[in-house]
């Protein structure tokens, strides 16, 4: 359940990135994805909530279709749709984020189309300008933009992939590479019954000279984290990440609906 920028944007935004030269190999479909809708919430750190979100996925044959939207208290929006195909393996076809609103400082509209290799990025400069960027990229089978959380339910977590392709808006589209390494297992309950999740890190692999730069810099990217639950369905936990570029760490977790206290038939 879910994606991010991965951003993310969802999970992930980075900057001063540089595509590697690392093998990639599409994560094989382990659990089809299908119908679901998930009440989520976004919030800092020590607790606060920022916005309410939604994830609302639709399949129809081997073709799912997957939108994660987080509604801000100050009206702003981030707005996230992958479609994939899950045949045999998982494969993004196309991929539009939008962030927008107080929240963003630099406003983006990105869309991205996997078979095509084609990427156009709308945004806001520093002086609020709209500018556009547009790359045709040769993009790898490993693509995961909207599909971070997907793919982490469908891996082995003896021997996960050692990376995950993505393309970032820095603001020109670039083709990063997301190293993928398994924390270990930790406890968490619901209700009065325990469980164990799978703790992955996600960390931006920044080669060449921006690399050795960007800790003096302050450009690092920080890691993302993403707690699955493991089993016959695994099921997303949590997520900690930045959903913008040089943005705060922000945690993403499930909700459930609460009910008004209301008078039984009785009374």
């Amino acid at each position: 359940m879910l994606a991010a920028r991965y951003a993310v944007p969802t999970l992930l935004t980075m900057t001063l990135l540089a595509p590697q030269s690392v093998k990639a190999e599409p994560v094989p479909v382990r659990h089809a994805e299908g119908i679901v809708h998930g009440f989520l919430v976004l919030r800092d750190l020590d607790g606060a909530t920022l916005a309410d979100g939604d994830l609302i996925q639709t399949s129809q044959g081997t073709r799912v279709t997957t939108r994660l939207l987080f509604q801000f208290k100050d009206g702003s929006v981030h707005d996230e749709t992958a479609v994939y195909s899950q045949r045999q393996q998982f494969l993004l076809l196309t991929y539009h984020l939008i962030q927008k609103g107080p929240t963003f400082k630099h406003p983006l509209d990105m869309l991205i189309d996997a078979r095509s290799g084609k990427v156009a990025v709308h945004y806001a400069d520093e002086d609020g300008k709209q500018k556009n960027a547009a790359e045709q990229m040769e993009l790898p089978p490993d693509l995961a933009n909207g599909l971070v959380l997907t793919l982490l339910k469908n891996v082995q977590p003896a021997s996960p992939p050692k990376s995950l392709s993505y393309v970032a808006a820095t603001p020109s589209p670039r083709l990063i590479k997301l190293e993928l390494s398994v924390a270990g297992r930790e406890r968490f309950s619901v209700g009065s019954k325990g469980q164990e999740a799978t703790h992955y890190v996600l960390k931006a692999d920044i080669g060449g000279i921006s690399g050795l730069l960007a800790p003096l810099v302050g450009k690092q990217p920080p890691d993302s984290h993403v707690w699955i639950l493991e089993g016959d369905a695994p099921a997303f936990v949590k997520s900690e990440q930045s959903l913008y570029l040089g943005g705060p760490i922000w945690r993403i977790e499930l909700v459930s609906p609460s009910w008004p206290r209301s008078r039984t038939t009785q009374d």
